[in-house]
């Protein structure tokens, strides 16, 4: 069988890789030159660990292949997914289709066979029904039948994710586009994995509902967190507590400071915005996107009232620039809104992360400085602050931290320290939703789940 994908992006580069390990032929169609470039060169555009390994062994076997020309990708492909951005839409929060629609008419014109064109990328609740109405319009002479894939890849664990998932959504609503969706993913039968068949609209929402419920999670764990500092109770003792009930679950119960990435925030909003246009509001989602900008927008004076000094001329390391770990991802991430805040302050500003660096200084201010190495940005530190829970920042020890920094307040808004070792070392620690009631076991839990 072969496919084509239309975007070289995350979504897209993680499917086609994934697919063609699947013992597909993939091929993928890539419209960003630099973007190409990289591609046929062998290097990864995003930072997705694993990927450079996949997607190398299977261009290797002939099974995945870049191009920039539309025609030749979709070339005799049973199946072509569209995997391109669909962004928030300035002033209001819908997402924009504009590279749907402009993806799905090249390839509608370019087809000259029959073919299940698949929305891969997210798209709200109507939209299957339009690219289907499209292609009537555009070839009435072809049997094109529309259905909706949605991805539930977390960044960081993109690849197991799709390899290992929990359940695969197709919404479909011919016969044939079901045959030809159940074959791709055949190989998942061997690990019993569940392949929800429904319709397009019921696929299009379930992605948006997922997501919209997870992010509620997130937000409620950190107004509890709010809660447990201010009545000396601790936030993950709550959250163990939390998740041992069945019902609930131990996933996505890590408090920090508010989400971010590619998938949580414009969802959330498109959701809420989806609600409202079909008269059918969804206060819960839009109390969540409530919640979480202004936890975002409130962490620069969080820390600045955490370090209880006058931090003009003072340095302050930063550790940890995207919005979770294992990516180079800086879409919405906590780190801007806070550094901008701290930047304001005349206080000179080291940050350093493992991935995320080229990425983040477009994005920041110019005065900010960028380490190579996470001890370089201690150093000297009046004051530090943890944005990003990588790894390599766990292993700090305090006594470390203690003979590199003159300075002794750490504000931990990932909770990756434990709190009564930095305090025997002479700090003034400072995480988020830890009282100072002795418990039992405060060290934070490893696992990131934060954003899909």
């Amino acid at each position: 069988m072969k496919i084509a994908i239309i975007g070289g992006g995350y979504v897209g580069l993680v499917s086609a890789a994934c697919f063609a390990e699947f013992g597909v032929e993939v091929a993928v169609a890539e419209t960003d030159p630099s973007r190409l470039t990289r591609l046929l060169a062998g290097e990864m555009p995003i930072y997705e660990p694993g990927l450079d390994a996949l997607v190398a062994s299977n261009r290797a076997a002939g099974r995945l292949g870049f191009t920039g020309a539309l025609p030749e990708a979709i070339a005799g492909a049973e199946a072509v997914f569209i995997a391109v951005g669909t962004p928030s839409r300035r002033g209001g929060g819908h997402a924009d289709l504009t590279y749907v629609f402009a993806a799905a008419e090249q390839v509608l014109r370019a087809l000259d066979h029959p073919a299940v064109l698949v929305t891969k990328s997210t798209v709200p609740v109507g939209t299957g029904r339009k690219l289907a109405a499209l292609a009537a319009q555009l070839r009435p002479d072809l049997a094109i039948e529309v259905a909706s894939n949605p991805e539930f890849l977390r960044e960081g664990s993109a690849i197991g994710d799709f390899m290992r998932p929990d359940r695969v959504v197709v919404g479909a609503e011919t016969e044939h586009a079901r045959t030809v969706l159940r074959a791709l993913y055949r190989p998942l039968n061997l690990i019993e994995t569940p392949i929800l068949m429904t319709g397009l609209e019921t696929a299009e929402l379930i992605k948006y509902a997922a997501n919209a419920f997870l992010a509620m999670k997130v937000t409620f764990i950190n107004e509890m967190a709010d809660l447990c500092e201010s009545v000396g109770a601790d936030v993950h003792d709550v959250a163990r507590g939390m998740g041992l009930d069945g019902r609930i679950g131990r996933k996505f119960l890590h408090p920090g400071p508010g989400f971010g990435g590619s998938c949580f925030p414009k969802d959330t909003l498109a959701l809420a915005r989806i609600a409202q246009d079909a008269r059918a509001p969804s206060r819960l989602t839009e109390t969540v996107v409530a919640v979480n900008e202004a936890r975002k927008a409130g962490l620069g004076r969080r820390i600045i009232d955490a370090a209880a000094i006058e931090l003009r001329g003072k340095r302050i390391a930063i550790l940890g620039l995207a919005f979770k770990p294992e990516t180079d991802d800086m879409r919405d991430s906590p780190a801007i809104p806070a550094i901008e805040a701290l930047a304001e302050t005349g206080a000179t500003i080291i940050a350093y992360d493992p991935a995320a660096m080229a990425a983040a200084k477009p994005l920041l201010p110019a005065a900010i400085q960028f380490a190579e190495t996470a001890a370089q940005a201690i150093a000297g530190a009046d004051l530090l602050v943890v944005m990003t829970e990588w790894n390599e920042f766990r292993a700090l020890a305090p006594a470390r931290l203690a003979q590199a920094m003159p300075g002794r307040v750490i504000v931990d808004l990932r909770n990756i320290f434990d709190p009564a070792a930095m305090r025997a070392a002479g700090f003034v620690y400072h995480g988020v939703g830890r009282g100072s009631r002795p418990t039992g076991d405060i060290t934070a839990d490893p696992e990131t789940d934060e954003d899909q």
